[in-house]
């Protein structure tokens, strides 16, 4: 994965960064105030409330804190439903959410048992609705060619079929019309 860091967030200044769990409840368990947790910081990083600008300030720090495959999925795909969710709001939410989503499928990518159910054989993945979110996106904006290249990627976890076949149909279309266009000048 090509995930460089976190622009701007200083990891050693985040709460929690240095923490470690303890394994001797032969799970492992975080500290925190209270006592003891087993969600990581990651995961317990991003108030559910948060919208907007803190919202992704807050994902980049959870990014930066320790965590599970699974818990930054599930951090990046949260906030892209809470970024579409907001994006007549915010101007800046659909950039975001495009960031965010092919984050989360480059992490799908580099440890698909973030996005899988643990035991079976073969792997089965849970339903992922960031990048297909981002798919559906793509298409509305009229970017075919990159929504069929994001749907190819997600077939690899037993998603996004449907939307290649119609993204093919469509990109197909326009290349037999760009070629009518061509030879009727």
């Amino acid at each position: 994965m090509a995930f460089g860091g976190s622009l701007g967030v200083v990891r050693g200044a985040l709460p929690g960064a240095g923490d470690r769990p303890d394994e001797s409840y032969g799970t492992a368990m975080w500290p925190t105030a209270e006592g003891y947790t087993s969600a990581t910081p990651a995961s317990q990083h991003v108030p559910y409330d948060s919208r907007g600008e803190e919202l992704v300030v807050r994902v980049w720090e959870a990014l930066e804190l320790p965590g599970s495959a699974m818990d930054y999925h599930f951090v990046l795909q949260n906030a892209v439903d809470r970024l579409w969710s907001t994006r007549n709001a915010d101007p800046r939410a659909l950039e975001m959410l495009e960031v965010f989503a092919l984050l989360d499928l480059e992490l799908m990518e580099a440890a698909p048992q973030a996005v899988s159910f643990e035991g079976t054989e073969p792997m089965a993945f849970v339903r992922v609705t960031s990048v297909s979110r981002l798919i559906g996106l793509l298409e509305r904006e009229g970017a075919f060619a990159e929504a069929l290249a994001v749907a190819k990627r997600l077939t690899r976890f037993g998603q996004g079929e449907d939307m290649m076949t119609r993204l093919s149909e469509k990109v197909g279309a326009l290349a037999a019309e760009a070629a009518g266009s061509g030879r009727a000048q």
